[in-house]
């Protein structure tokens, strides 16, 4: 069947082991299992096992989604996910039930896991896939979405991530105690402090979503009075980007939006954070950069901007590199060339009150546009529009200079 591949089970292995890890069947006090005979000889065998079972078979994932009542939204940002390859193969072979370490049933994940079993069915033949069984699991878990009025694609990923994290974290939901003693990093250089902040995190949301998406977000203040300077480091799963004034060639580069999102902004003292060393909120600067890159980066054009009296919507054109997008330039100095490729756009047409979601994606073998149930193909100059709403990039290169 044209587009149908296999998918190797490898994942299951990396579960097990995992397992076994979490079970103390593997000590962590002795040596580190990355570099254990023990580990070593475990996946070899594991290996063995699974390349020895039948490798998963898939469609060609150009299946439409069925609108069941002003649900282009989530129509558009599940094709979007639907072909992130990793998440995707992830669901299919439900690595998840292996991994997982709370007992409740991961019923949002299984019912998002059975919509991605029907677009990508290898027997699809055309057929539409009905959604109503996981927005309906979505909305008992999200009551905020209830209800068929207009909704945000992107509000609607944010909640629908993090949701399924929960579901198939594989730590233990640990009450954390705040302590007034706990450990400063100020003497810690700046990459030590990124890295025991990202382990802490990992210490308490580990999931497939955390592997692919997230990613961790520096903010630094420079005091005026003091010169002091702090850094905070916040873990994000998008990054919402503003898109700066037409100007005055009527061209507006997603790297325009990148250098506004990341350049210094001044804060008066209404507006800043205490001051570390003057004990006081000051006049500061503050500039965000990404401290460590995700595995799949998802940025946000924030074409919907709230004034006194009103929301409006921008309907600039933004364009945007299709492959080898650098963000290197937005992480840490010694970072090198971060590149990205992109392969899933969701657009918005219509107006702030009004508007439909779409989806364009990418399966290997091309471009098509995905407009709820009907799917057709698309070449890449047509996916450039004043529409596109979020972009869905997938990391590219693997430079060792870049904080994995």
């Amino acid at each position: 069947m044209p587009g149908a591949s296999g998918v190797n089970v490898e994942g299951s292995c990396e579960a097990l082991c995992r397992t076994l890890v979490s079970q103390k069947g593997i000590q962590r006090e002795t040596t580190d299992i990355s570099q254990s005979v023990l580990y070593t000889s475990l996946m070899g065998l594991l290996l063995v096992t699974d390349n020895e079972k039948e490798q998963l078979t898939i469609g060609s994932g150009r299946v439409g989604l069925r609108n069941i009542g002003n649900t282009c939204f989530l129509n558009a940002v599940v094709q979007c996910l639907s072909h992130t390859c990793c998440l995707r193969d992830y669901c299919l072979l439900k690595s998840y039930k292996q991994e997982k370490f709370s007992k409740d049933e991961p019923l949002l994940m299984d019912a998002f896991s059975q919509v991605l079993s029907g677009l990508w069915d290898a027997n699809d033949g055309g057929t539409v896939v009905n959604p109503r069984k996981f927005y309906s699991v979505f909305r008992e878990v999200v009551p905020y979405f209830s209800g068929y009025s207009q909704q945000d694609a992107q509000e609607f990923l944010r909640f629908l991530l993090d949701k399924l994290h929960t579901e198939i974290n594989r730590r233990p939901y640990i009450r954390r105690i705040h302590n007034d003693s706990e450990q400063k990093y100020a003497r810690f250089r700046l990459s030590e402090e990124a890295s025991v902040m990202w382990k802490k995190h990992r210490e308490r949301d580990d999931s497939r979503i955390v592997d692919l998406f997230s990613g961790q977000l520096r903010s630094s203040l420079h005091c005026s009075m003091c010169s002091h300077h702090s850094n905070t480091f916040d873990v994000f799963c998008d990054l919402s980007l503003p898109i700066p004034k037409r100007s005055s060639t009527g061209e507006v580069t997603l790297r325009q939006c990148l250098d506004l999102f990341s350049q210094e902004e001044k804060l008066d003292r209404d507006n800043s954070p205490m001051c570390e060393r003057c004990n006081r909120r000051t006049e500061c600067t503050k500039r965000l950069s990404i401290q460590r890159f995700p595995q799949v980066i998802v940025l946000h054009l924030n074409r919907f901007t709230m004034s006194k009296w009103s929301i409006s919507k921008s309907t600039v054109y933004v364009s945007f590199p299709l492959t080898n997008l650098d963000l290197g330039p937005y992480g840490p100095v010694d970072c090198g060339s971060v590149l990205y490729d992109l392969y899933a756009i969701c657009n918005h047409a219509g107006t702030v009150n009004m508007g439909h979601y779409t989806a364009c994606c990418s399966d290997g073998n091309g471009w098509c546009f995905y407009n709820d149930s009907s799917v057709t193909p698309v070449t890449e100059s047509q996916l450039q529009t004043n529409q596109a709403y979020v972009l869905f990039y997938q990391r590219s290169n693997s430079t060792a200079s870049v904080r994995k």
